[in-house]
């Protein structure tokens, strides 16, 4: 229970015992952590501190077991197998991981890959490597004047020289929910393979990888709450089956000699090296702790929010640009622009009191070209935010008008 005068929800978070006054709207660059995952992850140091698949002794068989226990609970939340769920650092190693391991099982000189217009650079830059690498080319979806997809284009996009299609489930600058089923209908139309960037969709929404009908789908786990430096790859387990390794070392062969190695199987295969331990047993605590959050409401929470901001924005700061219409295609992030203060100076400003906003062009360079701008402020809700830290960002916003227009 929490203590009185305290938020029931801020109190499940440590981070607000330490700073109570902290205002934080920036969880689309990542989540605040539960107590639940901070637990977990002493408790593995404190009681289970020992390498995983490697030692012949109790200690290490319990880190094994609940290393692999979180493992069986990622797979059975988005509906996976065990043996499709691959650990990496985060969702871009998870997408360069089949940029690479894809590409060389599947691509071809003159094959084409398509990818949209507002990435995040971790699903451009990859596949412009894989590009120059493979001998393939890069097209992209471009947006309709509301800064939805156009999918008029991507079905003519989307053709018989189509090997991979990656798009974001959820925009990171926007808030917008893609039309993923639509596109990987198309993909899978024409035999070409999709790559879902998942970093902003399992966050705000429930996700089952074989109802999708997608190849491949990753995330990672500092945006839904739980540790830094891990991320899951979910993949088809054929796919899989038919790619190299993306790194060597130990645990992802089955023999090594001197002249040559076989791999081991799957997951494995993709794993080498020590992973990520506590990070993995920290991320199975977050998917404890979002099953035990009904998604609907959280979406509908974080969409309140930003709907009241957007409206108290239009009503009272008429010279902010907005980059995008709420909608039922939208997680409430509000991404905005003011012709006369630089996002940055702005988030110096919200910083001085104590709200954390995100400012920059949010590592996607291409849509602030195509939005007209070279950075924007963002703010970004979570099950943590009320309508009282809306409030407190207009006001630091009516302060950085007064600070920089008078």
């Amino acid at each position: 229970m929490a203590p009185e005068g305290v938020d029931p929800v801020k109190a499940l978070f440590p981070i607000f015992k330490s700073h109570p006054e902290l205002i934080y709207l920036d969880s689309n660059a990542t989540s605040q952590k539960p107590e639940i995952v901070v637990e977990a992850i002493d408790r593995y140091y404190r009681s289970e501190n020992a390498n995983v698949h490697r030692g012949i002794y109790q200690l290490s068989e319990n880190a094994t077991r609940t290393f692999e226990e979180s493992r069986i609970r990622i797979a059975k939340y988005i509906n996976a197998e065990t043996q499709e769920i691959i650990f990496t650092r985060g969702t871009t190693e998870a997408i360069n991981l089949v940029a690479n391991s894809a590409g060389q099982a599947f691509l071809r000189p003159g094959d084409e890959i398509v990818v949209t217009v507002a990435e995040h650079h971790s699903n451009i830059v990859p596949w412009q490597m894989a590009a120059e690498r493979f001998g393939v080319t890069v097209k992209y979806i471009p947006l309709r004047a509301d800064r939805r997809l156009d999918l008029d284009a991507a079905r003519t996009l989307i053709n018989s020289k189509t090997r991979i299609v990656s798009l974001a489930h959820v925009s990171n600058v926007l808030g917008v929910i893609h039309p993923i089923r639509d596109i990987i209908k198309m993909a899978k139309a024409v035999g070409a393979l999709t790559m879902i960037d998942g970093a902003q969709g399992l966050p705000h929404l429930p996700v089952d990888v074989k109802e999708l009908d997608c190849d491949f789908y990753a995330f990672s786990g500092h945006k839904v709450f739980g540790p830094t430096g891990i991320g899951v790859l979910y993949g088809r387990k054929t796919l899989l089956q038919a790619m190299p390794p993306y790194q060597g070392g130990g645990d992802m062969i089955e023999k090594v000699t001197l002249h040559g190695s076989t791999w081991n199987e799957l997951p494995s295969k993709f794993e080498a090296g020590t992973p990520h331990i506590e990070g993995v047993i920290g991320l199975g605590a977050a998917i404890d702790f979002l099953k035990s959050m009904p998604m609907d409401s959280l979406l509908n929470h974080d969409r309140h929010l930003g709907t009241y901001l957007t409206h108290r924005l239009k009503e009272e700061f008429p010279r902010v640009q907005i980059m995008v219409e709420p909608g039922d295609d939208w997680v409430g992030t509000v991404t905005m622009a003011h012709p006369n203060i630089h996002p940055h100076d702005l988030a110096a400003v919200c910083d001085g009191e104590n709200i954390a906003i995100r400012a920059g062009h949010h590592c996607a360079q291409p849509l602030m070209e195509i939005l007209g701008v070279t950075a924007t402020a963002r703010v970004s809700p979570s099950l943590y935010n009320d309508e009282s830290d809306i409030d407190a960002f207009l006001a630091a916003l009516r302060k950085a008008e007064k600070l920089f227009l008078s």
